[in-house]
């Protein structure tokens, strides 16, 4: 692993995924998923920023 220049290949961006220590790695059971996106509606102002787009 080079920590002087960025991968060209692949192969290369592999090789040094690998070479990083296990204790650095994160188990995916660990990461904290993120919101479930809440539900949106537009508006009548955010509806009028885009009347007559269509023909423009």
């Amino acid at each position: 692993m080079s920590t002087m220049t960025d991968p060209e290949t692949i192969a290369e961006l592999i090789d040094d995924c690998a070479d990083i220590p296990a204790d650095l790695r994160v188990a995916r059971a660990s990461v904290p998923r993120p919101p479930a996106p809440g539900d949106w509606a537009v508006d009548d102002a955010c509806h009028a920023q885009v009347v007559g787009l269509e023909d423009y």
